[in-house]
């Protein structure tokens, strides 16, 4: 990602990063990644960090949108598709080991902290090292850092930069039951100029159509028919009514391309849209094109309408 600082004539602005804090979390770290040397504040949840920058409180927030283990993070699904638009336009790929944390001193572990799906991630670890030791969940990592500090819990498992804010020592480091699990995270901001298309991107959107038979299927299809790869679908509930869903769906492609363009108008005729962002892909993923599916295709099929339209040829 290109530096996040603003050049007004001789005067370099540092932008205001909101994050999904507080200070020690992993997404402490993707904010680092993706805007370093900018001026980063935590917050207390997800929906806090989205809504300073809707009040101009933040220039950006960064915050986490799914992990390879637990899958997605429901709380900043919810605060993307409700609320004034944010569009994401940069990603990045953190690999999630733990660091289990504890007072300097301190005796038997009785309770061991964590967000839930920190937690949840490092589950066959605490069987094994702490089987005496019941786990509690709390609102982040660091949040539990920050418990165990006061007393509240004996253990945190925590990210691993934890222990540069907090006065703890490290009990185990590296912990992780799954070696190679990743979480990612994005970078938001309010609607505006959008990162040029790389041809490693990734497009997000949320549909919210009538509950009807066969209603995903349409919409899948017209992704599917203009040989569109998916990376990720979702259903979030819309707190309406019973049953009722929103998708939310990442797939390949830059909302600048012209067979991207082309699937968005044929969605947006079925449902309601939300558009979350077009972005380069954190893994540099090239996207997946299929014969006869590739820009230079659709706009060759346009150029033949428009002739035919002029008497130029059928």
């Amino acid at each position: 990602m290109k530096s996040a600082t603003r050049t007004v004539a001789s005067l370099t602005l540092v932008l205001r990063i909101a994050y999904f804090g507080p200070e020690g979390t992993f997404t402490e770290q993707a904010a680092r990644a993706l805007a370093p040397g900018e001026d980063l504040t935590p917050y207390e949840t997800v929906r806090l960090a989205l809504q300073a920058v809707r009040d101009g409180a933040a220039d950006a927030a960064c915050v986490p949108i799914e992990n390879s283990v637990e899958g997605v993070v429901p709380a900043t699904l919810d605060g993307l598709s409700d609320g004034d638009p944010l569009v994401a336009t940069a990603e990045t790929i953190l690999p999630i080991h733990f660091s289990v944390l504890k007072r300097p001193g301190s005796g038997e572990i009785r309770t061991v902290a964590s967000h839930p799906h920190a937690l949840a991630q490092v589950r066959e670890w605490l069987e094994t090292n702490l089987p005496d030791a019941t786990p509690v969940a709390s609102s982040s990592t660091a949040a539990a850092a920050v418990g165990v500090v006061e007393g509240d819990f004996d253990a945190a498992v925590s990210a691993p930069v934890a222990i540069e804010h907090y006065p703890l020592e490290e009990l185990a480091t590296g912990v992780a039951d799954v070696r190679d699990a990743q979480t990612r995270f994005l970078m938001v901001r309010r609607p505006g100029e959008l990162p040029a298309p790389t041809g490693a991107d990734r497009t997000s959107i949320v549909a919210a159509a009538v509950n009807r038979t066969g209603t995903l299927s349409d919409l899948l299809v017209e992704l599917a028919g203009r040989g569109i790869n998916l990376t990720r679908i979702d259903a979030r509930p819309t707190r309406n009514n019973f049953g009722e869903y929103r998708f939310f769906i990442d797939f390949e492609g830059h909302v600048a391309e012209p067979r991207i363009i082309d699937a968005m108008t044929a969605l947006r005729r079925r449902c309601h849209l939300r558009f979350l962002g077009s972005h380069p892909r954190a893994d540099g993923v090239a996207a997946t094109i299929e014969e006869g599916a590739g820009n230079q295709d659709f706009l060759d099929a346009q150029a033949w309408v428009d002739a035919v339209l002029k008497g130029e040829g059928a």
